[in-house]
């Protein structure tokens, strides 16, 4: 099944990280922890406090890839925090970067709710001292120091297009119900996405892109709206954990399950159900927790000096292992992993 997506082994694609998840605004590791397996407390006088600023608290995607960010920071005795806005808003991200550079951290880690809205606020902070490492969501490349990139946006478009054309027999009208419309990581799927339809996949029109702004209601009232409008819809792509589990809630209990495909991107734990009762065939992610684990060593790496976060550069991440920094000051976590019935059991996160 999608011979087209690259598939790894269950113990080398994805480590179980529902352990991890935290809950609450802010949570800290102190340094001297005693939680420190690597015994790598890092340089003496270095500032590891390290917060990390999702695009929203209370989001599953994000309590997992923060996660992962603490249990980095506490292997390599750091201070960890998370802080972030209810909702994603570009403007509530402004008022928290502003208070971090204020408290003098060593280190954000922030998944960007716009491309340049929070920019001036990140140059402050790193004209402070702060290092600052984006992850998920990128903002302009001037505005940061890196960006940990969950997957090329080639790699990720194109799995959403296999499995979408896979699931409606590679002809059909499809929409899109994506996150915010300023979302800079949404955004160039989509525009792949649309390349690789146009070039691929003649017999698939896409009618129409949709935003439910990363919120489970307003996303299951964009999907309701668009089976109404389009009648003959046959397939939902979301690349967004948000909107693809609210999309699967409203197509289990309507007239179009199993009519109407819905894939994207999402996490087992939320779309295990929906697998199970068929209303989902498959869907794909990378590991959030490995890629928050990855933004914290790479943190620490630019607050020790280790790296600047110019291309080739190289530093090592746990038991992540060596990783390289590419063009645009970019590191690549990985490939895409397609989760279905045959081996969603084996995934817990």
């Amino acid at each position: 099944m999608f011979s087209n997506v690259k598939r790894r082994g269950a113990a080398a694609a994805i480590v179980a990280s529902a352990a991890l998840v935290m809950a609450g605004c802010s949570t800290t590791v102190e340094p001297g922890s005693s939680e420190t397996p690597n015994g790598d407390n890092g340089t003496p006088d270095a500032n590891l406090a390290i917060t990390f600023l999702p695009k929203n608290l209370g989001n599953a995607y994000f309590d997992t890839s923060d996660a992962g960010g603490a249990e980095a920071i506490a292997e390599f005795g750091g201070t960890y925090a998370e802080v972030g806005p209810a909702e994603a808003s570009p403007d509530a991200q402004v008022s928290y970067i502003n208070t971090l550079t204020q408290q003098g951290v060593g280190g954000i880690a922030i998944s960007a709710n716009d491309p340049e809205a929070i920019c001036g606020a990140l140059n402050e902070a790193r004209d402070n001292g702060v290092k600052v490492v984006t992850f998920d969501s990128d903002t302009n490349p001037e505005c940061r120091d890196l960006f940990i990139n969950q997957a090329t946006a080639e790699g990720i478009a194109q799995v959403q297009v296999d499995m979408i054309a896979e699931q409606i027999g590679g002809e059909g009208q499809i929409a899109i119900l994506s996150a915010t419309a300023n979302a800079t990581n949404q955004n160039a799927w989509i525009e792949m996405m649309k390349e690789i339809l146009a070039a691929d996949h003649p017999n698939i029109e896409l009618v129409d892109v949709v935003y439910g702004d990363d919120d489970d209601q307003t996303s299951f009232d964009r999907t309701a709206a668009l089976l109404q409008t389009y009648p003959d819809l046959k397939g939902i792509v979301s690349p967004t954990t948000v909107g693809i589990s609210a999309a699967a809630r409203y197509l289990s209990t309507s007239e179009s399950k199993g009519q109407v495909a819905i894939t994207g991107l999402g996490t087992p734990n939320q779309m295990r159900s929906y697998v199970e009762d068929g209303t989902v065939a498959a869907f794909a992610l990378w590991n959030p927790g490995d890629l928050g684990y990855l933004a914290a060593y790479a943190a620490k790496a630019l607050i020790e000096g280790e790296i600047t976060g110019a291309e080739g550069d190289t530093f090592s991440a746990g038991k992540l292992g060596d990783y390289t920094v590419g063009p645009n000051g970019t590191v690549l976590l990985g490939d895409p992993y397609v989760f279905d019935a045959n081996n969603i059991g084996d995934f817990n996160f």
